[in-house]
């Protein structure tokens, strides 16, 4: 793992045009920092301590490793070809919050009966705490695929989806015979696009086959819960982010690409 990541880095110093020598620390040595604060989330100030550099040394190489580990990460729809390639079919679309500290960020609400009401962006009132949306795929078995980019928290799934091209990638994706199953925040996102009935007020409860269907659908869809679970144990960097929140995206996508150097030849 080490030294993919140095090979990475090396690779981004050699498009830079960075001379040998210059740097105080090496692509293996950057590359054992970036890893150690994605895995242990070791704090910077640590991290500058034990390789002898200045806390600014450290952020600048910390986000330098990130933008390059995030520009490896694979695109929606080169995913879902290689996904039809393989002839699977179907995968699970969800959504989660990546916690993060405090943002000042506030919006004026113009919809729904608090409106004029002044709002935190990045507050779920969902998972009450503050922290960014992020949307993303996962195979049959729960493995992550791909991974979004960054949304304040209080945006809801099914408008991050739409706002990231998620809903028309993969309607195009059920035409060819590609289905996604997701959960009730997706209701009515789609053709292809798969999720449970729901019981609105004022109408009879499900009927047995609607509650077979749930059931049915519950047990395929709950493996992409253990996608975002593999990313967030395997790094705890992900469990809270101390760093600029629109940076969010960036960050999860370096974990993406991490774990799938880590599984390589497994899925």
């Amino acid at each position: 793992m080490v030294w993919f990541v140095a090979r990475v880095l090396h690779t981004e110093r050699r498009r830079r045009g960075t001379r040998r020598g210059r740097r105080a620390l090496t692509p293996y040595w950057q590359a054992v920092l970036v890893l150690r604060w994605f895995r242990d989330a070791t704090p910077l100030h640590r991290l500058a301590a034990d390789h002898r550099i200045s806390v600014a040394t450290a952020y600048r190489y910390l986000h330098e490793a990130i933008t390059a580990l995030a520009a490896q990460a694979p695109d929606l729809h080169q995913v879902l070809r290689e996904r039809h390639t393989r002839g699977d079919t179907h995968v699970i679309l969800d959504g989660t919050l990546i916690p993060c500290d405090r943002v000042a960020a506030t919006t004026i609400k113009t919809k729904g009966k608090n409106r004029g009401r002044i709002v935190h962006l990045w507050y779920s009132g969902k998972h009450r705490a503050f922290g960014g949306n992020i949307q993303f795929l996962a195979s049959p078995d729960g493995f992550p695929l791909w991974v979004s980019a960054v949304l304040p928290g209080s945006r809801n799934d099914l408008s991050a989806a739409r706002d990231h091209g998620i809903v028309g990638a993969l309607t195009a994706a059920a035409g060819q015979g590609l289905r996604t199953l997701a959960d009730k925040a997706y209701h009515a996102a789609g053709i292809g696009i798969l999720t449970p009935f729901k019981k609105t007020a004022g109408q009879p409860p499900l009927n047995a086959r609607q509650r077979v269907h749930n059931l049915l659908h519950a047990r395929a869809r709950a493996l992409g819960e253990r996608a975002m679970a593999i990313l967030k144990t395997r790094w705890r960097a992900l469990t809270h982010i101390s760093l600029c929140p629109h940076r969010i995206g960036h960050i999860v996508q370096a974990a993406l690409v991490l774990t799938h150097h880590e599984h390589h030849g497994r899925y």
